[in-house]
């Protein structure tokens, strides 16, 4: 793998679990650094012995050096973190779509586990498990005090073994006990139909190693069950958190005119300054084959509908904002998460990791969707809830304790919570169904493709 390549390979959740997030590996990982402070670090050395010497039970020193760094690193914000081998190994092996566990996107609390999206067709997905739900107990250890490493070690295991986890949930009023069986998750990133003579529908659940040359494949395929080029398309993007930025890159690309900007980036070091068009060398390994050659043309000009909901982050957002500065498609739905912050992860000498933050990201026309979102241009909300029903509440950015500040703004915005007004979770489709037939946003966005071209004809 070349520098170059390197350094643009983002990816947006955390292996098996994780918070929607936005890394990359850097050309050079190795910098110099400032002074350390000698008094500060005289504290640390007499903090360190007087654990040592009077706490309660014997602790070796790899824990207590551990432990610090943990911290160190979950003090700045949200997505920065500490990967020790096991957890590094499975964040390589999630970006090709195929890792253990439950299926379940998550971050920290007032020291809980808060989900912020089950992953489509998983175990925590079949078991009912929603964005917004708190897990206090992992089988029948409590979860405040722990770590999310060590939370997330918790639930993941061999395929075949469960664990019962309690969940708080807004609008129920006693936790819910669940038991979920864990398996390998195996997620196909692209999934497409013809919805209607002349429409497809495309969803993208995660940008993944090859999530590109799928949706070439499904666009294809589209053009052969519709006998000829599509008169309106819909991408979905929603409850997506995100995955490898090449992948977006070369995603937007087949929508945008060659050589268009499709995000930037703008840190502290030079590595993380960085500005990404469709070129093939930001999407494309060295070597590999160019997926976007065997796009159909109409791909570049199909009038286009994207639904994006408060579930969709970091590369979906990416997706979402080049195709709207370009005025490319229309974006339809509820506002984003509003991830907008890259983390670098840099792999030390014994096999272990951090995650850091080291830049911001932004849309084509310059704008920061950190703790803010891709605003729809259209706003569809979800539907309405039924009598009795409870509330769905969408975790975003802004929502997460410590959560970097919006460059742009001198205080964040908190972005609408169409979440918090009654919308249920988006509805399930049938077994062998890609769109479920009573899902409000997809059939208004179907409506405004269809009247689009109504306009365009006369």
């Amino acid at each position: 793998m070349s520098a170059k390549f390197k350094q643009i390979t983002l990816l947006a959740l955390g292996a098996v679990l994780g918070a929607a997030l936005t890394l990359h590996y850097p050309a050079v990982a190795n910098r110099a650094v400032e002074p350390l402070p000698i008094e500060d670090l005289r504290a640390f050395t007499e903090i360190f012995g007087r654990i040592k010497n009077d706490y309660v039970e014997p602790v070796n020193d790899k824990k207590l050096i551990t432990e610090a760094i943990n911290g160190m690193l979950s003090g700045l914000d949200p997505h920065s973190a500490y990967l020790d081998v096991e957890a590094f190994k499975d964040l390589q092996v999630g970006t090709q779509g195929e890792f253990g566990g439950l299926g379940i996107e998550v971050g920290m609390e007032d020291g809980f586990v808060k989900v912020v999206s089950p992953i489509e067709d998983t175990p925590a997905h079949r078991a009912g498990i929603k964005s917004g739900d708190l897990i206090i107990r992992l089988d029948d250890t409590p979860v405040k005090g722990m770590s999310l490493n060590d939370a997330v070690k918790r639930m993941r295991g061999k395929p075949g073994t469960e664990i019962t986890l309690t969940i708080l949930r807004k609008g129920e009023n006693k936790p819910i006990v669940t038991k979920i069986t864990r398996a390998v998750i195996k997620i196909k990133s692209v999934k497409h139909s013809l919805v209607s003579p002349g429409y497809g529908y495309v969803r993208i659940t995660q940008f993944q190693e090859q999530t590109g040359d799928m949706l070439v494949n499904a666009l294809k395929s589209l053009h052969e069950q519709n006998k000829g080029e599509l008169k309106g398309l819909i991408l979905d993007l929603r409850n997506n958190p995100g995955g490898l930025l090449n992948a977006a890159v070369g995603v937007s690309g087949a929508f945008i005119k060659p050589g268009e900007l499709t995000v930037y980036t703008d840190g502290r070091t030079e590595d993380a300054r960085m500005r990404l068009t469709n070129a093939r060398e930001h999407y494309l390994r060295p070597g590999e084959r160019d997926y976007l050659r065997g796009l159909p043309a109409w791909a570049k000009n199909v009038p286009m509908v994207v639904l994006i909901n408060g579930g969709s982050a970091s590369a979906s957002e990416i997706v979402a904002g080049a195709l709207q500065d370009h005025k490319r498609a229309l974006i339809v739905g509820t506002q984003s998460f509003g991830k907008g912050s890259v983390q670098t992860i840099l792999p030390l000498a014994n096999g272990t990791a951090i995650k850091l933050t080291t830049a911001r990201y932004y849309t084509p026309s310059g704008r920061s969707i950190q703790a803010k979102g891709i605003a729809p241009d259209i706003v569809v909300e979800e539907g309405t809830v039924a009598a009795g029903e409870a509330r769905r509440v969408e975790v975003r950015e802004a929502d997460l304790e410590r959560h970097l500040s919006n460059s742009q703004e001198s205080v964040p915005a908190k972005p609408d919570r169409g979440g918090d007004k009654g919308q249920p979770d988006k509805p399930a489709a049938e077994p062998g169904e890609i769109v479920p037939r009573n899902d409000y946003q997809f059939n208004q966005a179907l409506i405004l493709l269809k009247g689009l071209n109504v306009l365009k004809s006369r």
